[in-house]
């Protein structure tokens, strides 16, 4: 197996300040708050890289996962057990503050105390100190939509993330972007150079490629008491993503069709089910909360089609979710949705009813082209699939390492 980083790293045993440590391995460390507690994109492109990564090193590079607390077990039991990779947590944060708190800077000290070479932000932050410690770094920007689109943000969140990102954006010494929109956005907003930045695909995975059974797709069906036809809508109930365009839509759509919404509510939720009940579609529109992650391959499965009505994404995970899912795909146009479905997904302005009406009905079986383009866009996401993130993002520590 070719060694994926440079023989002397792997072999000289850099500390991180850079000189040798006789006898000890090289260790990469990672924010892996999201690999623990989110079970959306930032939670699923840490697990996926973490664990692509894991299989790509060889055994004298160690991977230490810094997480303020254990988090779901579900989530956490993702990560593939592996000699060379473990969990390090807190020994004195107490509470969610003092989670935070060591999140966010005391992380550090344990950084410095595991002899740490480089360490992955996975989501966009760095704690503070760490440049002054003299640790590599490295840093995944998904989106900058706080900054683009401060309306959807609390005052004091969004001026705290603006701080966050434009002092990560200094004092990394690389920019992984997961999408050339996000490139654009952190080029534009944090004044940083296109040449510190490398565009790296978010790596997919299969699992929803894979067929379920009958017995589990009439018991998810069962259990979620599903429609028979339904149109299907994953992702966080919030203002920016916008699934009340689709509800709307549903006015225009044949009566036996329904929508069904998956993902975490928020006060949006309750203004959009407080408009389908007072607009007639309370029967046809169902919200399913708290789903978890083995169900939803086959709620994907038994759906006609998705619907992805955000206004922005950084990179927009559900649409190739979907298409793995042999579904045709609704998107809106304005960020990297484009990206994400290629020409085979329809994309409608996010504020335009009718149009998503109209396309959502292309989606439907029997409307004209709609197995052409279910084809073309699997065909297109195999990019997402077999993109050798892995490979690609230690080309990036070797980039920092050599610097």
């Amino acid at each position: 197996m070719n060694n994926p980083l440079p023989n002397t790293l792997a072999q000289s045993r850099f500390s991180p300040t850079g000189g040798v440590r006789g006898g000890l391995g090289f260790t990469i460390g990672y924010d892996a708050k999201r690999i623990v507690c989110n079970k959306t994109g930032l939670g699923s492109y840490a697990r996926t890289l973490v664990n692509d990564i894991a299989g790509a090193v060889t055994p004298d590079v160690t991977l230490n996962l810094y997480a303020p607390e254990r988090g779901d077990d579900s989530l956490r039991q993702q990560i593939k057990p592996r000699q060379n990779l473990k969990f390090v947590y807190p020994e004195a944060a107490v509470g969610a503050i003092g989670r935070a708190l060591w999140r966010m800077k005391g992380v550090v000290a344990d950084i410095m105390r595991d002899g740490v070479s480089l360490y992955h932000g996975l989501s966009g932050e760095l704690p503070v100190g760490i440049r002054d410690a003299g640790v590599k770094t490295v840093v995944t920007m998904h989106d900058v939509i706080f900054m683009r689109h401060p309306e959807w943000y609390g005052w004091f969140r969004r001026k705290f993330m603006a701080w966050q990102f434009k002092k990560t954006c200094r004092e990394a010494d690389r920019i992984i972007a997961i999408s050339e929109c996000t490139k654009r956005d952190v080029m534009l907003y944090g004044d940083v150079s296109p040449d510190k930045i490398d565009v790296i695909y978010q790596s997919c995975g299969t699992r929803f490629k894979l067929r379920e059974g009958e017995k589990k797709l009439h018991e998810v069906h069962t259990t979620y008491m599903l429609p028979e036809r339904y149109i299907v809508s994953v992702g966080t109930i919030e203002e920016r993503k916008n699934v009340l365009l689709a509800v709307k839509a549903m006015r225009l759509l044949p009566e036996d069709v329904s929508l069904v919404v998956v993902g975490k509510p928020t006060p949006y939720a309750a203004k959009v089910k407080l408009w389908a009940a007072r607009n007639g579609l309370a029967g046809r529109v169902k919200f399913l909360h708290g789903v978890p992650a083995d169900d939803l391959p086959a709620i994907y499965q038994m759906a006609e089609a998705s619907v992805y009505p955000s206004r922005y994404e950084g990179f927009g995970l559900p649409v190739i979710e979907a298409i793995q899912s042999g579904l045709p795909v609704v998107a809106c146009k304005g960020s990297c949705l484009e990206e994400a479905g290629g020409n085979a997904t329809l994309y409608v302005d996010p504020d335009d009813v009718y149009g998503m009406a109209k396309a959502m009905r292309l989606t439907l079986k029997g409307a004209p082209g709609r197995e052409e383009r279910i084809a073309e866009g699997r065909q297109y996401i195999a990019r997402f699939e077999n993109n050798e993130t892995a490979q690609r993002v230690l080309d990036v520590y070797r980039k920092v390492m050599e610097s």
